[in-house]
């Protein structure tokens, strides 16, 4: 991509930034990404941008996909889902510039034109975790969100709290297990995480969206939850449950030199009933399952923690874009990191964007400076 891309500022004769939307993806999360395309889809200004959606089949083929948002809305009975086609689309160099392509067998392929900036809104691995990313590193595009690092670290809830550790953040006792430990010696898994106290929480190391996660009361409990965990990722993080509130933080990249802006924190109450904790269903599937009180119920010098940390942690791992950063506040008033999320749900009922919404940016403008922000962004190495 020439580095005279067009973007926000210029004049109303340019045309208009041409903007891929890409969602799908082969991870489990694979709905939620098209729940999250639904909500940026509907919200994004078409006055200002051209959009392109592209969907990411779970066999990992690039479509051309429907504007429609209804048929990328969840719902309880239906999950969305991208499906493969006769058409394929790719992203190739051509004329010094990067176009979409999109080819089907015994045809010519045919050129969609430039891509000005990639929004990818996709969950988990081989999407969220820098992969994505690195593949529009290498072809000098543009993208919204956290570069090839942040991403993998972020995508790695062990890598991310020796990360956390190391920037002097509090993170709460834990276990990380790999699937030669798990199949050499369970039973040494078992002693390890007894000795965290029970409850635990077994999470896939890799995955989001509370995909794989379970709530363990015992050890007898324990083998049944690693064996769920280990269908979403063969690495596992095994958390001690930790007596606290949870408190999100939504960061924003600053402009240009400017410092990581930070949301009001807020907070997440679950509705009881089936909800032990925030799971799929409390946060896509069920309206009246989850609420978030934003600014959050915490004192005022809690708060200004809150947000000072989650910009530590934004900065920790490199960040880009957009992030959101979770804590425990505990009854004693300590903070603990949880986790950094670098493209965290994106639906208009998601935590991310109620908080910036409860903070004066709207939904339609969050979008737009993610935007703005991948369009003045320099490519290759920075």
């Amino acid at each position: 991509m020439s580095q005279d891309t067009p973007t926000t500022g210029e004049t109303a004769n340019t045309r208009k930034p041409r903007v891929a939307v890409l969602f799908g993806g082969r991870s489990s999360e694979h709905a939620v990404s098209c729940v999250t395309a639904a909500g940026v889809l509907g919200a994004i200004d078409k006055d200002k941008y051209e959009v392109i959606p592209i969907g990411i089949a779970k066999t990992g083929q690039w479509v051309l996909a429907p504007a429609e948002t209804a048929q990328w809305s969840l719902a309880a009975s239906a999950l969305p889902e991208v499906v493969p086609s006769s058409r394929t689309v790719t992203l190739a160099e051509i004329g010094g510039e990067h176009q979409l392509i999109v080819a089907s067998p015994n045809e010519v392929p045919q050129e969609l034109g430039t891509v000005d900036v990639v929004f990818p809104l996709l969950h988990g691995p081989f999407g969220e975790d820098g992969t994505i990313q690195g593949l529009l590193e290498l072809s000098d595009t543009r993208y919204v969100g956290a570069g090839v690092l942040a991403s993998a670290v972020g995508m790695d809830k062990h890598y991310m709290k020796v990360v956390f550790e190391a920037a002097g953040l509090h993170v709460g006792p834990y276990v990380a297990v790999t699937d030669r430990q798990w199949r050499k010696d369970p039973e040494a898994v078992r002693k390890q995480v007894d000795r965290l106290g029970f409850p635990v929480f077994v999470k896939p190391a890799r995955a989001g969206s509370s995909m794989g996660i379970s709530k363990v009361d015992s050890l007898e409990d324990l083998d049944a939850a690693i064996e769920e965990a280990r269908r979403h990722d063969l690495k596992l993080v095994i958390e001690a449950g930790i007596v606290g509130r949870e408190i999100e933080c939504a960061v924003l990249e600053g402009r240009g030199t400017d410092a990581p802006r930070t949301s009001m924190p807020g907070e997440i109450s679950v509705a009881g009933g089936t909800h032990e904790f925030y799971d799929f269903n409390a946060k896509y599937v069920e309206d009246d399952a989850a609420a978030l009180s934003c600014p959050a119920n915490i004192p005022a010098e809690a708060i200004s923690r809150v947000r000072e940390l989650a910009a530590t942690a934004f900065d920790a791992v490199g960040a880009e874009g957009l992030s959101r950063v979770d804590f425990f506040y505990t009854p004693e008033g300590e903070l603990i990191i949880n986790e950094i999320n670098t493209m965290p749900g994106f639906t208009p009922k998601s935590m991310y964007p109620q908080m910036w919404a409860a903070s004066g940016l709207g939904y339609a403008d969050l979008i737009d400076e993610l935007i703005h922000l991948a369009l003045n962004r320099k490519t290759g190495l920075r």
